[in-house]
């Protein structure tokens, strides 16, 4: 069985202060932690951990292939 976070439970992973940090993409919840592009719950500077960042992919310069590196933890529970 999978882990279940609601929204507010994912704005606790932002990756500062030594929290892990956790994004979600399409209803799934992602490490990125240990990701050298997630430094202290920031993605370059321009997308906070500890959010949906499903809106934000279709302007990134990668797609979502990009997430079959990254560990999946969980789902979102709306």
């Amino acid at each position: 069985m999978e882990k279940k976070f609601s929204r507010q439970d994912i704005q606790n992973f932002d990756g500062k202060d030594g929290r892990a940090a956790y994004i979600v993409y399409n209803g799934k919840v992602y490490d990125v932690t240990d990701s050298v592009f997630w430094t202290n719950g920031n993605h370059l500077e321009s997308h906070p951990a500890g959010a949906d960042l499903t809106s934000e992919l279709e302007n990134a310069p990668h797609g979502p292939e990009v997430f079959d590196g990254i560990v999946k933890v969980g789902i979102l529970e709306d």
